[in-house]
């Protein structure tokens, strides 16, 4: 298991990005038989209740396109001292070229910026920041952008009611820059690639190319309607690695370093659902004031742009603050994969969440 600790890096503008459509799983009932209990008691227990979808124009790199403009715009940097810009998503424009590099043109970014995309989900911006201070720690750069999002919205089938009311979407961008002032940073990763088939998009790719067969939609045995084009999640089974690998993967990064758990100011972990989320910090036994849950009741699971995201909606005014907070964070999911990291977050220029709005 990957552990690593870095001192020179910090995070210094964090800006995310919603798209301005608001589905309500209020609005759905028909996809619930008409069983306003159930929904009631979904919104109850796992927080399902509002998330923000893209229309078909509007992709993962337009969100995070925004999101960059926004943060450079307040941040007031030279563009040309930005040494590097990664993408990490799993709902790419392209096969090729990657996103990164489609970006780098985009934002008008210096052609000695290196670019380039990580194909990962709801851990994927715990792993985009590992990159990035390992990059910064070399020596091999200053300034890293780390964009981050996904529009999963797009790869559901509107009646798989397992994960429909579930994925939302959202763009982001946080910047990473070398520091002449310690931050300590702690960092603990882990794959189990035996959990593959339990969070998949079966077709679209080399393995199972698309075809008039892969959009073909047929119902399982509990009524919900899916091709091989669409997300299928064993919603059991992630939620059973989500309580078992995270909460270990935790207490790994405290151990590491040499951190008690009430020392942590907050705990941000990726924001699949309350329930999960109200789980992790039982099993931990943390104080739930100190875990943002609200996010995914306002935005869905956002994959890899949740964390921002709760870092941007719920910690805005303190992580703008003249404080340094140690903030845990711990992202999740397909892979299946985790990271988590404790870092020394504070004294932010920008930290806000934005709407989508199309150029």
């Amino acid at each position: 298991m990957p552990q690593s600790s870095f001192n020179k890096a910090v995070v210094t503008a964090i800006v995310t990005c919603v798209p301005p459509c608001e589905k309500r799983i209020d609005d759905e009932i028909e996809l619930f038989g008409g069983n306003v209990k159930q929904i009631e008691r979904i919104k109850k227990t796992i927080g399902l209740n509002k998330r923000r979808v893209v229309d078909k124009q509007t992709t993962a790199l337009d969100l995070c396109e925004l999101a960059a403009l926004q943060l450079l715009a307040d941040t007031g940097i030279d563009l040309t001292t930005i040494d590097a810009v990664l993408c990490v998503t799993q709902t790419p424009d392209h096969l090729q070229p990657c996103n990164a590099a489609i970006l780098q043109g985009r934002l008008g970014l210096s052609p000695h910026c290196a670019a380039f995309d990580v194909g990962l989900g709801c851990s994927g911006y715990v792993y985009g920041l590992w990159l990035g201070h390992m990059m910064i720690q070399a020596g091999s750069c200053k300034r890293v952008l780390i964009l981050a999002g996904d529009t999963l919205s797009r790869l559901v089938h509107s009646k798989d009611r397992a994960v429909a009311p579930l994925f939302g979407d959202g763009g982001s961008a946080t910047l990473l820059e070398c520091s002449e002032v310690e931050r300590g940073a702690w960092f603990n990763l882990g794959t189990d690639g035996s959990g593959v088939p339990h969070l998949i998009v079966p077709a679209g790719g080399a393995r199972l190319p698309l075809s008039n067969a892969t959009n073909v939609a047929r119902e399982d045995e509990s009524g919900n309607f899916r091709s091989d084009e669409n997300l299928f999640m064993d919603g059991a089974e992630v939620f059973n690695f989500s309580i078992q690998v995270v909460p270990a993967s935790v207490r790994a990064t405290l151990k590491f370093a040499g951190v008690e758990p009430d020392e942590v100011d907050y705990f941000v972990f990726h924001q699949a659902n309350r329930y999960i989320l109200s789980n992790i910090a039982k099993r931990l036994k943390i104080d739930t004031t100190k875990v943002p849950m609200q996010t995914v009741e306002r935005y869905g699971n956002q994959s890899s742009a949740s964390i921002p995201s709760a870092m941007c909606g719920e910690l805005r005014e303190v992580l703008c603050g003249d404080d340094v907070q140690r903030v845990l964070l711990s992202g999740f999911g397909v892979g299946l994969s985790w990271g988590s990291a404790l870092l020394e977050i504070g004294q932010l220029s920008v930290c806000k969440v934005i709407e989508y709005e199309r150029a």
